[in-house]
């Protein structure tokens, strides 16, 4: 059993120390304001980072497509068994010689994952330097990642969508505690409070009873009832209170923007969504 303490071990190794020299300082009030690399998914792994650097992120979780190829199913499942690991440690020197923390890996367990495919997710962690990996998994494949969690000493952030018609799927606050409940310390939440807010939850509540197990946040805007994404500040998820309850309660937490709505340009739209961020913790 893992006390609080040692959960803060955990999250403090995720900041190494050596990272902060020369590194963008994207945190307000306390807050690690970053960016899901998805929302650059309309240009490459360099030109991301470059956009990240002009917008001023000092953090990042790594979309996956950032780095796999673009490839059928078992090309793809060939490529991540395969793949030298010193792929990854070049993709870290990106990061560390742009001054961007590189602070977790998406790489989205699915039932069709073999148990190597799984465990090679684990040592490109290992590569990437990162303590933290995202998921948009099953709750039928946790079984499998928590045993390669707990021997790595890696912890996994389920990230959920608002479809709760399906049980398999992360959505509901209890299907997150179904997964925190039957497994390790190492099985944790990547919330995004867009989709949480969507399908009818309160993000707010949730923090505060699971700070602990949230590895990371997805700062998006959604209209209520499943409604469409938006431009920050026009939708009706609570970005602003999310934000002020992590600069108040001091949680750990780093906020990582996802660009998901519709705008002309991309380096702009997270400009305006990081702008906005920031005035909420004014």
């Amino acid at each position: 059993m893992y006390s609080r303490r040692d959960f803060s071990k955990l999250a403090l190794a995720a900041f190494p120390a050596a990272a902060a020299l020369a590194r963008i300082d994207s945190t307000v009030h306390g807050v690690q304001l970053g960016v899901q690399s998805y929302s650059f998914r309309d240009r490459s792994l360099d030109d991301a980072i470059k956009a990240m650097a002009e917008v001023g992120l000092g953090e990042c979780e790594l979309y996956d497509g950032h780095v796999e190829p673009k490839l059928h199913r078992e090309e793809l499942r060939k490529w991540r068994t395969t793949v030298s690991m010193d792929e990854f440690r070049k993709v870290r020197r990106k990061f560390d010689d742009a001054g961007i923390l590189l602070y977790a890996y998406n790489y989205s367990f699915r039932d069709d994952y073999t148990d190597e495919e799984i465990a090679r997710g684990f040592e490109m962690a290992h590569a990437l330097g990162v303590k933290i990996l995202t998921a948009s998994s099953t709750l039928s494949v946790v079984d499998r990642v928590d045993r390669e969690a707990s021997k790595n000493k890696i912890r996994v952030g389920f990230h959920g969508h608002s479809d709760t018609k399906h049980p398999n799927e992360f959505s509901s606050p209890e299907t997150f505690e179904k997964a925190m409940a039957g497994h390790s310390p190492f099985i944790n939440v990547n919330l995004d409070i867009g989709h949480f807010f969507a399908a009818g939850f309160d993000p707010i509540d949730f923090i505060n009873k699971h700070h602990e197990r949230i590895v990371t946040l997805h700062i998006k805007d959604r209209k209520k009832d499943d409604g469409e994404n938006m431009p920050f500040g026009r939708g009706d998820t609570p970005i602003k209170p999310v934000l002020q309850l992590l600069s108040t309660k001091k949680y750990r937490i780093p906020a990582n923007i996802e660009y998901e709505y519709k705008g002309a340009d991309t380096v702009a739209e997270v400009k305006k969504c990081f702008e906005y961020c920031k005035a909420a913790l004014a």
